[in-house]
């Protein structure tokens, strides 16, 4: 067993090695404003790099018919055949239906119409809005929306989820500091580290 362990750091090393693979000349370096183009991760909590623009809830209101937001949507954010994005007073708040067929979609992916209270007001901070709209939407036509835009229809939505005022202006100053209605429900929580064990009750 002692000639096991001796064996052991080489063999390890030889895995290393070998899985940095050879060399295929292949590909190139990718020139600056490649990398510039997909560097758009937005810190969540304080909104660091969120890039320069406004936008105000009248704004988003045209834009988002105008963007095709409606047209998945629904046309007030809620009742289309995506997730609703608004919940309207007296709106029943249970789950929404199962997984429905959307079309243009690739083959096998699935899209359900759920029920209230996604991310337009789940969201415990504002940026995490702002950072899935503008890498993820319009659907098809992702990061086709400039920051103007993105944060217009941000606005919208916290407006008409009651969580700003229909005259604020958001931009990255005043997005970061808006306060989410559940960030406390979303921080009671103890931070995940690694090694720790699962919460207790989590189903998975």
């Amino acid at each position: 067993m002692a000639w096991r362990k001796l064996l052991l750091p080489f063999a390890l090393l030889g895995v290393c090695a070998w899985a940095q693979g050879p060399t295929y000349k292949m590909g190139r370096t990718p020139s600056a404003d490649e990398v510039k183009a997909i560097d758009i991760a937005i810190n969540p909590v304080t909104g660091k790099e969120l890039p320069a623009g406004q936008g105000t809830a009248a704004e988003g209101t045209k834009l988002f018919v105008s963007k095709g937001c409606a047209g998945c949507h629904g046309a007030n954010g809620y009742g289309g055949r995506a997730p609703t994005l608004i919940v309207p007073k007296g709106f029943p708040t249970g789950a929404g239906k199962g997984p429905e067929k959307i079309p243009n979609l690739a083959p096998g992916m699935e899209m359900g119409i759920m029920g209230p209270g996604l991310m337009a007001v789940h969201a415990p901070y504002a940026p995490v809005i702002w950072d899935y709209i503008n890498r993820a939407m319009p659907l098809n036509r992702e990061g086709t929306l400039t920051p103007n835009e993105v944060y217009a229809i941000v606005a919208f939505l916290m407006w008409k989820g009651e969580v700003i005022k229909e005259d604020e202006v958001m931009d990255q100053n005043t997005l970061p500091k808006v306060k989410m209605p559940h960030l406390d429900m979303a921080t009671e929580s103890p931070i995940w580290k690694p090694s720790s064990k699962r919460v207790t009750g989590y189903p998975y």
